[in-house]
């Protein structure tokens, strides 16, 4: 490798855990994270989309990359794969805490207690299990760099009836994330906040809609163009490019910071 292309990787030497790695945004910040030189660690469940994803990251011959079989909701399983991966790679420098569920879309009296607590368990219960475990190996570092994929549901927006789960969730994170980025700043750890808007992922698929959920919709028209700043939604590797900065040195005083990536989504609804 030339010193002038090695000069534009900003994290060679820098190791990341991204969870939620084997598509969508995770899977496009991995990449980005990796073509930058830092080694990474998948947390997803193991499949053919995580298998794909890591040797994508190979075939760029930059940092390492290592899968690690997670449901983020466990965390037995996540506490386990932190371990594994310090023990692989040295540290951790990098976290983010991307994966989550939409979960079951439903009105309030009819979501079950367990389509509940699974919701609030995997998103909201995952980001902190994977912080919490992490933490005390980013503290060896003298730094490091938390990002969390919330949403604009929860936090912006609150169109998408139903959705009270997952907006709950959503607007917890943000709290866990401010709350962590002023208890962490003495340890020169920065934590910050994303929120997308419509981004083209497979999330959809873990989307269970009930029956009853008619019973509580709201009619609602859109203006032509529901996302002004594109034809419609985001790219997964545009989101990417923000952790990527939030990541780096370059967003070295930024912290606790709750930043919207939705072509102006959220200001229509």
């Amino acid at each position: 490798m030339s010193a002038s292309s090695e000069a534009g990787l900003r994290f060679v030497g820098k190791t990341a855990i991204v969870t939620g790695a084997g598509s969508g945004i995770g899977k496009a910040a991995a990449l980005k994270l990796a073509k930058e030189g830092a080694n990474v660690a998948l947390f997803d469940l193991i499949d053919h989309r995580t298998d794909e994803t890591e040797q994508q990251i190979k075939r760029l011959n930059t940092g390492k990359v290592v899968s690690y079989d997670v449901d983020i909701s466990d965390p037995k399983r996540v506490e386990k794969a932190v371990k594994d991966t310090v023990a692989e790679f040295g540290g951790i420098d990098i976290i983010f805490a991307n994966a989550g569920i939409n979960g079951v879309v439903a009105p309030i009296e009819d979501i079950d207690v367990e389509d509940w607590h699974n919701t609030m368990t995997t998103n909201l219960g995952g980001t902190f299990f994977t912080v919490k475990f992490a933490l005390p190996h980013m503290k060896k570092r003298n730094g490091g760099s938390i990002i969390i994929t919330s949403s604009i549901n929860g936090n912006y927006t609150f169109s998408n009836i139903g959705m009270s789960a997952y907006s709950t969730s959503k607007a917890g994170q943000v709290a866990f994330a401010k709350m962590a980025a002023l208890e962490l700043a003495k340890f020169k750890i920065r934590v910050n906040v994303i929120c997308p808007g419509a981004i083209s992922t497979n999330i959809d698929q873990s989307t269970e809609k009930s029956d009853e959920l008619s019973e509580v919709s709201i009619k609602m028209e859109f203006p032509e163009g529901r996302i002004p700043l594109s034809d419609g939604p985001g790219k997964p590797e545009q989101v990417a490019e923000l952790v990527a900065f939030l990541a780096s040195d370059a967003a070295q005083h930024i912290t606790g910071a709750q930043i919207v990536i939705d072509g102006a989504e959220s200001l229509l609804s």
